[in-house]
């Protein structure tokens, strides 16, 4: 399907690695131009030069949103950029469950997932307006509708995301304007990856490394099965991939989607279940 992304200009904030670097480069496999943003120049730089490699426009903007003035600062390049896409996809986790928060770690969680978003979107919005089109997705997560007893600041602030993005859908009415989240289950990360590997290496040791080739991929498919079915059981019965979140986020980006507005759009495998 082609998402007729192809001209069209993005923001994506906290996408010199992760699940924003691949959002940012998937966004360039279908023809948008993309303005990276990160704190650390090289990584960000890094991300920049394979978006590049693609035949579009990419940059970089350097800045950690927690800090005064810097979220402004970041809209403004961007709308010089000319991006009409805006993913909130900066925020940072940490763990901390009932009796061990403080009130400074539910500031810390507020001010570093929903803080940056609002000052972000507000300083974008008047130029999303006057162009008359626009996509506003922020990353939410799958504590959202089961909130983590390790990261109960984490799993509030993210409500506070989604709660965001419905209002700010009706508030954008008629403006051309759309507001949507995607919330991620759990995310297979390079930590995670070697998990998988150390778990496949103890498999082929207590084999006797007789397991070659596809026997050790069947070793770290069956650690990954391990960690699901005690970490995150699911009805997918596997972890997610950041390609996973980066194809929500285009499709929902693309004016395919300009009949999807408000929503929020849970990639976790079906780990929340449903409604």
């Amino acid at each position: 399907m082609d998402l007729r992304l192809a001209g069209h200009g993005a923001l994506v904030t906290g996408s010199s690695s992760g699940i924003g670097a691949t959002i940012a480069e998937t966004l360039a496999d279908e023809g948008c131009d993309v303005l990276v943003h990160g704190r650390d120049a090289a990584a960000a730089a890094a991300v920049a030069e394979r978006i590049a490699a693609r035949g579009v426009r990419a940059e970089v903007v350097l800045g950690d949103l927690t800090e005064p003035g810097i979220a402004e600062q970041v809209a403004v390049t961007a709308r010089d950029f000319g991006a009409r896409i805006l993913v909130n996809n900066a925020g940072p986790f940490a763990e901390h469950d009932w009796e061990s928060s403080r009130p400074s770690d539910w500031r810390a969680a507020f001010e570093g997932n929903v803080l940056p978003t609002v000052r972000v979107t507000q300083s974008l919005l008047p130029s999303l307006r006057t162009h008359g089109w626009g996509r506003v997705i922020t990353i939410g997560s799958r504590a959202v509708r089961t909130p983590l007893p390790n990261m109960v600041t984490y799993s509030a602030a993210k409500a506070a995301v989604v709660n965001m993005t419905t209002s700010l859908a009706r508030h954008l009415a008629g403006t051309g304007v759309t507001a949507n989240c995607v919330s991620p289950g759990v995310i297979a990360t390079p930590s995670m990856h070697r998990m998988f590997e150390e778990r496949a290496a103890e498999e082929r040791a207590a084999s006797d490394g007789h397991e070659h080739g596809d026997g050790a991929k069947g070793a770290a498919e069956a650690a990954e099965a391990a960690i699901v079915a005690e970490y995150a059981p699911n009805p997918s019965g596997r972890l997610g991939r950041p390609e996973d979140i980066a194809a929500a986020v285009a499709y929902l980006a693309s004016p395919v989607a300009d009949y999807v507005n408000g929503i929020e759009l849970r990639v976790d495998g079906g780990i929340t279940g449903t409604p």
